[in-house]
């Protein structure tokens, strides 16, 4: 894969880097997630009984020792 992740030549790096930043201090990608679940739940295509939970967006506690100790 070339180094312009598939970008239009006059779209460079730092063009799309700057555009994310802008995006994501508008909110756009919670605003567009958030517009996909108002979509598919409407139609009934989300199984709501079914949820996963990633780590890297939902922050925990600091101090909180439940974990299992390895070993």
């Amino acid at each position: 894969m070339s180094g312009n992740w598939g970008l239009p030549p006059s779209f460079g790096m730092s063009t799309a880097h700057r555009r994310f930043q802008q995006w994501t201090e508008a909110g756009l990608w919670r605003k567009l997630h958030k517009a996909v679940l108002d979509e598919l739940g409407g139609r009934g295509e989300i199984e709501w009984a079914r949820a996963v939970v990633d780590a890297a967006t939902v922050r925990t506690e600091k101090g909180i020792d439940d974990r299992a100790r390895p070993g």
